[in-house]
């Protein structure tokens, strides 16, 4: 096959958006890549029939899964980090948060690219493909995004103290990389299945899929991470084999598995796009560290309530891009900014966070209390971020659409960094007003 199109159409817009050069590659059907248009919508789901009530109840579990898998995650790295390993090593503190956000990333953007797919009707024709082509494209990112992880940790370890240690930069590095590479191998997976089982059974992929990848991302991860840690930790300071060698296997890895993503024509646009918003992200989330870092000094009480507020406003606008991209894909109309789906996520947020912060208050009890106007005005908070985001999300999609760029590999990047910026900024607004009114306490609500 001399050329191909990837598997997009805007509306009343016939320009092709990307050609490829002969590709080594099995000779596929010309049905296998053809655009979808308006007047051939996806036999499995038809967008115009769903049922707002179910849609909604699809999405709600789907995103009360994400929530108890990141209070799982909260709750095992409240454990873990007394380990030996945690406490000898600070950088592996310091390196869970860059690895999961980078890590969550990959997962969301492989669960958005596969529940377009479904629609597309390429499960049915070439799903061995997908699955190769996908697997290989999160292995080379994974590994890549795990040797970055693993440098800014050790680089922000070695700032404050000027000490550089090469064992522990060794140490951080093979978990990382390991880390990296096994957890998006069993995920990518499980991603595979739940979107070809949601499809079979009528049910929404973009419902469910990224809130289950977050859900299981981090718990997954975390606990990976802590294992592999654990145990290169023993012989660390005796012999640098073990670590030596899986960084050298995941240098192979990386083009090897790029090469077999670049061949396959289902990955070779999301290898091209995929690098920028992942980094980029991780830049953005930088600087809403740098205000948890300042709120925490001042409010002590902030810091668990920032993990719920980014963690649902960070899922909710994660469904609303893969369901935004998946009609631009379809060739149907994205619709008005606060389309139904924008107005469903709006009114989970006060059901999803009322759940999470008391659940989170039991947790820690006797640490924060959850009195009447602490609630108001950090439900406020939650709103305002969710509606912000839902907004900068509608426009984002669509113009990198217009852009000839494919939102499934590059919106939710942008959108959960910006999540983790404006949720923090906005809830240490919110503590800074608490603390104004009257509440003199350090730690707000308590």
């Amino acid at each position: 096959m001399s050329s191909f199109v990837m598997n997009r159409a805007k509306s009343n817009n016939s320009k092709m958006v990307k050609h490829s050069k002969s590709i080594a590659e099995p000779v596929m059907t010309s049905d296998a890549l053809r655009l979808i248009t308006n007047e051939e919508k996806p036999p499995d789901i038809k967008y115009d029939k769903e049922n707002s009530w179910i849609t909604g109840v699809q999405m709600f579990v789907s995103l009360l899964l994400a929530g108890f898998g990141m209070v799982g995650a909260s709750l095992l790295l409240d454990v873990v980090q007394h380990w030996p390993v945690f406490e000898r090593v600070q950088e592996v503190v310091i390196l869970v948060p860059a690895l999961l956000g980078l890590k969550g990333n990959l997962e969301m953007t492989l669960a958005s690219r596969l529940s377009t797919h479904a629609h597309l009707g390429h499960l049915d024709t070439n799903l061995s493909s997908l699955i190769v082509g996908n697997l290989c494209l999160v292995q080379c990112q994974a590994v890549l995004v795990g040797f970055l992880a693993a440098m800014a940790a050790v680089t922000m370890g070695w700032i404050p103290k000027g000490i550089f240690n090469v064992n522990h930069a060794m140490l951080l590095c093979a978990s990382s990389v390991l880390t990296a590479s096994f957890a998006s191998f069993v995920l990518g997976l499980i991603m595979i299945a739940v979107i070809v089982v949601s499809k079979k059974i009528n049910i929404n992929p973009d419902n469910v899929a990224t809130p289950i990848a977050a859900s299981l991302g981090d718990l997954t991860t975390l606990a990976l991470l802590s294992w592999i840690a654990s145990l290169l930790f023993r012989s660390i300071d005796t012999s640098t084999i073990l670590p030596s060698i899986i960084i050298t296997v995941g240098a192979i890895l990386v083009p090897l598995c790029g090469y077999i993503a670049w061949k396959n024509p289902f990955t070779q646009q999301a290898l091209d796009e995929g690098w920028v918003p992942v980094v980029s992200a991780m830049v953005i989330s930088s600087a809403g560290g740098l205000i948890l870092d300042y709120t925490v000094v001042n409010y002590e009480g902030i810091a668990v309530f920032q993990l719920v507020i980014n963690g649902i406003g960070g899922n909710m606008v994660a469904l609303h891009a893969s369901r935004l991209s998946t009609l631009l894909h379809t060739g149907q109309k994205e619709g008005a900014v606060m389309g139904n789906t924008s107005k469903l996520l709006l009114l989970m947020v006060i059901p999803g966070q009322l759940i999470f912060i008391y659940t989170i208050g039991y947790i820690k009890a006797g640490h924060t209390s959850l009195t009447p106007i602490f609630t108001l005005v950090y439900m406020t908070a939650a709103i305002l971020q969710v509606f912000l985001l839902l907004t900068i999300s509608h426009y984002m999609v669509i113009w990198m659409w217009k852009l000839g760029l494919d939102p499934d590999n590059s919106a939710i990047p942008y959108l959960t960094a910006l999540g983790d910026l404006l949720g923090t900024a906005l809830l240490g607004i919110a503590f800074h007003l608490l603390y104004a009114i009257g509440d003199k306490d350090k730690d707000v609500g308590d």
